[in-house]
């Protein structure tokens, strides 16, 4: 496995009465400490936001992914949600439960490593020879 989780994940997320929400989620493992953000649309009926922001914090040890996502600005039935995982042996998905403390809401997630070929720009100011 690899030993570095930074990167940018594509999620969802099961909520009751609401169905299968989606997310994009940029990870920063720093030596095991993890840390990062979350966009996500809000399914709130009347909320007022198109689409929530939130922080992660969390850590991994091995496998075992746990992370707080904090929504910011908290309200409109959003604000702290704690998450359980794991990571599958080649680092590209996360995937196991959320839940928020002190009440019966919970559900599954799964997030995967956005992944794509590696770009390369080149132009031809590139590549001029540079004025003396």
């Amino acid at each position: 496995m690899t030993d570095n989780l930074t990167g940018v994940w594509d999620g969802s997320y099961v909520q009751p009465g609401s169905g299968m929400v989606t997310f994009l989620a940029t990870l920063i493992d720093a030596g095991g400490a993890l840390g990062g953000s979350v966009t996500e649309p809000c399914l709130t009926p009347g909320c007022p936001l198109a689409t929530h922001n939130a922080s992660l914090a969390g850590h991994r040890s091995g496998s075992a992914v746990t992370f707080v996502k904090r929504y910011e600005p908290p309200g409109y039935g959003y604000g702290t949600v704690h998450y359980e995982g794991a990571v599958n042996a080649d680092a590209t998905e996360i995937d196991g439960r959320w839940s928020i403390r002190g009440t019966r809401f919970s559900g599954t997630f799964l997030m995967v490593r956005a992944t794509g070929p590696a770009q390369s720009v080149t132009t031809e100011e590139g590549i001029k020879e540079p004025t003396r």
